[in-house]
């Protein structure tokens, strides 16, 4: 993968990628934290820097919901979008509705040609009401 996109093949590249590949929507500090366990010591910046590299070059996604962090995803190039939890911060993948790209289609584009489009579904995820529900004893 990082090749194909002209990256040289480094430990801190290849164990980044797999921390975001292994952990949909992880934020900065947990893939820190995932690719400590798994070399050892690395800095922040270095793992800053992987993460800015592999979402330029198309292989991870950098998306920041309303009020969060940015997070990080290896699902690219498919216009998928996210529903997140407004209790927990829990975020989901969500395939368009209709077709593959439906929503490149805006009610008026101001002469842009439009590649890609961001949604995002708001509400709780299933955990989050059950809680609500069992605490009220409901």
């Amino acid at each position: 993968m990082l090749r194909g996109v002209a990256l040289r093949v480094t430990r801190p590249r290849v164990a980044v990628l797999s921390a975001v590949h292994d952990h949909p929507h992880a934020d900065t500090d947990s893939i820190i934290g995932v690719v400590r366990e798994d070399l050892g010591e690395v800095s922040h910046q270095a793992v800053y820097d992987v993460l800015r590299a592999l979402t330029v070059a198309g292989l991870v996604r950098r998306i920041q919901p309303t009020g969060s962090v940015a997070r990080y995803e290896s699902r690219v190039g498919d216009n998928h979008h996210h529903v997140v939890c407004r209790s927990c911060g829990a975020i989901a993948d969500v395939d368009c509705a209709v077709g593959t790209t439906p929503c490149l289609t805006a009610s008026d584009d101001h002469g842009f040609t439009i590649d890609e489009a961001e949604v995002a579904y708001w509400g709780r995820c299933p955990e989050c009401v059950a809680a609500t529900s069992a605490a009220s004893g409901g």
